[in-house]
């Protein structure tokens, strides 16, 4: 099953994310295809806090020169405290690059209010991607349920079969896995992009070298800070190359066909002790004589490598 933009001129989205270096490469995917319309930016703490990421987003987007509206969210976890990732991303969020303290404001409403007020007033044509904490998409969720059927589709960054901060569960989910609970019981057509997906769209040094041979200021500043990302996730993982997991979702909405997904049944773990944030895949259907639920997520697996890296080099290509 595919759940597809079919015959639209535009695809709308809002970007709720935590900028960091992968969800800056999202961002500046959905900038530089012509066929997204990016109508908003929403920032959640996560890869940074929040003031940092809502720095980051206002800076990318100066930087293309977007005026795209930025929203800054929720400063924290619904329930737990707040744990970020600077040994990920340095204590900025986006280490690497030469940053600079951008002229651009990020808006007065609450990232919350405006995913109400943008939702409740669409005629229900806008993808919702979501690449952070889930946090402001559950509290949007929460205050005004109304936007949940206003919701065309909700493309997740999280989860997995496998985990990357504790071994079962992957950093987005596992931030705030009760506003994952909340966002993954939702009756929104999900689609996720899983860490066993998104450590396919690696950042290889052949990618690396096609970035900087665009020789723009644009490609001299993504080249840079993913200098940075890749040199944190050799040291960590012994990888040549970083995964630029948030883009995943963006390539998605640009051409569902970028990797191949199966409806399955996910639910998020909330209470186990070494489990807290796992996102608990039913691939087998196997249920040991307990009802089966059924499949409430579609589940992305293979990714096309050449195709997702044609739309990213072209897109940065299409920047200054």
């Amino acid at each position: 099953m595919k759940i597809t933009n079919q015959n639209l001129p535009y695809k709308k989205m809002i970007y709720d994310g935590d900028p960091g270096h992968d969800d800056i490469m999202a961002i500046l995917l959905a900038l530089g295809t012509p066929e997204i319309e990016l109508l908003g930016i929403t920032t959640v703490a996560g890869n940074a806090t929040l003031e940092m990421t809502t720095r980051n987003a206002l800076m990318v987007t100066e930087l293309v020169g977007s005026d795209v509206p930025v929203a800054a969210g929720c400063a924290g976890p619904l329930v737990r405290p707040l744990y970020t990732a600077p040994m990920v991303h340095g204590a900025s969020g986006l280490e690497g690059a030469e940053l600079f303290e951008p002229h651009r404001k990020p808006l007065t409403m609450h990232a919350v209010d405006f995913l109400i007020d943008t939702f409740l007033q669409s005629e229900g044509d806008i993808t919702l991607v979501a690449a952070g904490p889930l946090t402001n998409v559950a509290l949007a969720m929460r205050r005004e349920p109304r936007i949940i059927p206003k919701i065309k589709q909700l493309v997740i960054m999280g989860g997995g079969r496998f985990g990357n901060i504790p071994p079962a569960a992957e950093f987005n989910i596992w931030s705030d896995a009760e506003a994952a609970k909340i966002v993954f019981e939702s009756s929104v057509p999900k689609i996720m992009c899983g860490i066993d997906l998104t450590y396919q769209a690696v950042a290889t040094p052949e990618m690396m070298a096609r970035i900087q041979a665009i020789g723009s200021k644009t490609s001299k500043f993504v080249h840079d800070f993913m200098q940075f990302y890749c040199a944190q996730s050799k040291s960590r993982t012994g990888r040549n190359g970083a995964p630029v997991n948030d883009a995943c979702c963006v390539a998605y909405l640009i051409d569902p066909e970028v990797f191949t997904a199966h409806m399955r049944r996910v639910d998020i773990e909330t209470k186990g002790e070494f489990t807290y944030g796992m996102t608990c895949i039913d691939v087998f259907r196997m249920n040991s004589g307990a009802p089966l639920l059924e499949p409430n997520v579609l589940v992305g697996e293979t990714l096309n490598f050449d195709k997702f890296w044609d739309m990213m080099i072209s897109a940065i290509a299409s920047f200054r």
